[in-house]
């Protein structure tokens, strides 16, 4: 199980990366991607779309269940990753990388600093492991 730790994540196991004074790239952990299952289709929200931090933008459909997908902070979606609708397993194969979601832009990177970092997010997962 991998926890980047140039990221910040979000109880609902998202993740969110800086990019630029107010871009932030969000996508799912390799914990959520694992526990989904084979992902077999990503609804994302269109460039323009306004998000809010903590509120669902997406669902992520598996073989299993269908989960929304949370937004770690409040901004606009300027860009998704069209990728995903023809190739959805990117999800599973490249959680942090090509599985990527959105590129939000916020006002600014204080937002992050509510979110956890690597080592508090790798603590919770565990903990919910033992449970």
């Amino acid at each position: 199980m991998e926890f980047p730790a140039d990221r910040k994540y979000t109880n609902e196991h998202e993740w969110a990366a800086l990019e630029g004074q107010n871009r932030v790239r969000v996508g799912i952990t390799d914990y959520a991607q694992d526990a989904l299952g084979d992902v077999v289709y990503v609804d994302l929200p269109e460039e323009g779309t306004a998000v809010n931090a903590g509120q669902p933008f997406g669902e992520v459909e598996s073989t299993k269940s269908v989960s929304d997908i949370f937004s770690p902070v409040t901004g606009r979606v300027i860009d998704r990753n069209a990728a995903l609708s023809e190739t959805p397993e990117l999800v599973n194969r490249d959680p942090y990388g090509d599985g990527w979601m959105v590129l939000v832009e916020t006002d600014g990177p204080a937002q992050l600093d509510a979110l956890m970092d690597a080592d508090g997010y790798r603590r919770m997962v565990e903990a919910s492991s033992e449970g």
